[in-house]
């Protein structure tokens, strides 16, 4: 499979389309009527599994508008759409904490029934005069484990079928700020000379979300130059898995994106 996408590399060809303007009667009616309140300072923005009893999120939030009388947000559990209220507010801007025992009675779900991994999903709406409006202002907060650099570094295992690779690869913490992570043996497990490197990636402290800058791995790879990783994903640090998609580029131009998943030896 990698073959083909070496291969094809070859034969890349970009065209460029114009397309001409048609008026279409948008099936869904009328949108951007509604006001996207703001949402900001997150801190912390997860709730901590080991903890569930007393941790909850914080952050502050506004509308630009007097249009908009109230604020409400609901919420509901790993996407299942069942969805309640657990706050209002009609006074901006304001702090919301949100607790996940608060949480999780509205839903009738018993806080010992929360798994690492599982996903509070909270949406916001705006009432404005005698319309309620469901806006674009949304956010996850995930029942995680407390960050520990010792535990997110180290031996990995990585697998990517898309890629069609895998192999050993070395995590190593940076040691002025630990939410930045190396990582070494990626172009190796391609049986590359890994001669660049190693892959910056840095872990958002709030959520644990992941964003690996691009980084050159090797001068040279399958007969091109300047073999490339660039991507994002997420960090579970309750079982220190990472599951990353990267961009895989060289300078002659770009593989595509593909996944890959990062497992704790």
């Amino acid at each position: 499979m990698k073959t083909n996408k070496i291969i094809a590399l070859l034969f890349l060809m970009v065209f460029a389309f114009s397309a001409c303007e048609t008026e279409v009667e948008d099936p869904a009616g009328l949108r951007g009527v509604g006001v996207i309140p703001s949402i900001t300072n997150f801190n912390p923005a997860v709730f901590d599994v080991k903890d569930l009893a007393n941790t909850f999120i914080q952050f502050d939030l506004d509308v630009n508008t007097s249009t908009v009388s109230e604020v409400k947000i609901v919420v509901s559990f790993n996407g299942d759409k069942k969805r309640v209220e657990i706050k209002n507010f009609t006074t901006f801007p304001s702090t919301v904490q949100i607790f996940a025992h608060e949480a999780a009675s509205l839903l009738g779900i018993q806080i010992s029934d929360i798994d690492p991994g599982d996903v509070f999903n909270f949406e916001l709406l705006t009432v404005q005069g005698s319309d309620v409006y469901r806006s674009s202002a949304a956010f996850n907060a995930a029942a995680v484990c407390k960050y520990d650099p010792d535990f997110v570094s180290g031996a990995y295992y990585v697998v990517s079928d898309d890629w069609d690779s895998e192999g050993n690869v070395t995590l190593t913490v940076d040691p002025d700020d630990p939410y930045i992570i190396y990582v070494s043996g990626l172009a190796a497990m391609d049986g590359v000379n890994e001669d660049q490197g190693p892959l910056k990636m840095e872990v958002n402290k709030l959520n644990f979300e992941v964003i690996a800058e691009k980084t050159v791995l090797a001068s040279n790879a399958f007969g091109y130059t300047n073999f490339s990783y660039q991507g994002f994903g997420i960090l579970n640090t309750c079982n220190g898995v990472y599951d990353m998609n990267f961009t895989i580029t060289v300078d002659q131009g770009s593989f595509g994106q593909f996944s890959f998943k990062f497992t704790k030896l």
